[in-house]
């Protein structure tokens, strides 16, 4: 298995960008929140959030993100469920979801880019006392966060069996606990 530590030494190596890193820690966030709820392996389910993107600056466009990515992953010995969720968040990729992480890193990539997005634009960018239908308003706003693929959020949380309220809801929670890590404050 692959530490946070190493998986971070990845996430680096690879993504330049403070706002992607910022992007991998959330999604790493809601990641193990969700890993915690199923009791599953939180650092095998954070590891996979951390990554799923570390690729992309590299490889920005469809197929070679995530394709490209999970070929440097399997090469550096990064665990092959956590490589098959990775390629399975990108529908394009043909990798279907099988596994509940495959589901759960698939609904929680969008939302959580969404989520953090919707807090930013919030007066002194702040994540506490955000609600669901709030977030749920701005999803209707096509001109808001326009690269967020609406269907992925709600495909997100239909393959993932949980209401859409609710997955909002967990995945504030989530943000909420990492804030000053990915440039939102508590209160």
């Amino acid at each position: 298995m692959i530490s946070r530590d190493q998986a971070w030494s990845v996430l680096t190596e690879f993504t330049k960008s403070d706002s992607l890193r910022k992007h991998a820690r959330a999604v790493e966030a809601s990641m193990r929140a969700y890993a915690a709820r199923y009791e599953e392996d939180p650092e095998m389910w954070g590891v996979a959030g951390m990554l799923h993107d570390f690729d992309y600056e590299m490889h920005p466009r469809a197929p070679h993100h995530p394709v490209k990515g999970a070929e440097i992953l399997l090469s550096r010995g990064v665990p092959e469920p956590i490589v098959h969720a990775i390629l399975a968040h990108a529908d394009y990729s043909g990798v279907p979801r099988v596994s509940r992480l495959d589901r759960a890193l698939y609904a929680c990539d969008e939302l959580s880019g969404f989520v953090h997005a919707v807090a930013l634009v919030r007066p002194g960018r702040v994540i506490t006392g955000l609600e669901p239908p709030s977030v749920k308003k701005k999803l209707k706003d096509k001109a808001f966060a326009r690269t967020v693929n609406r269907d992925d959020v709600y495909r997100g949380a239909a393959e993932l069996g949980v209401d859409l309220d609710a997955h909002i809801a967990f995945v504030i929670a989530a943000l909420t606990e990492v804030a000053p890590e990915i440039g939102l404050a508590r209160t």
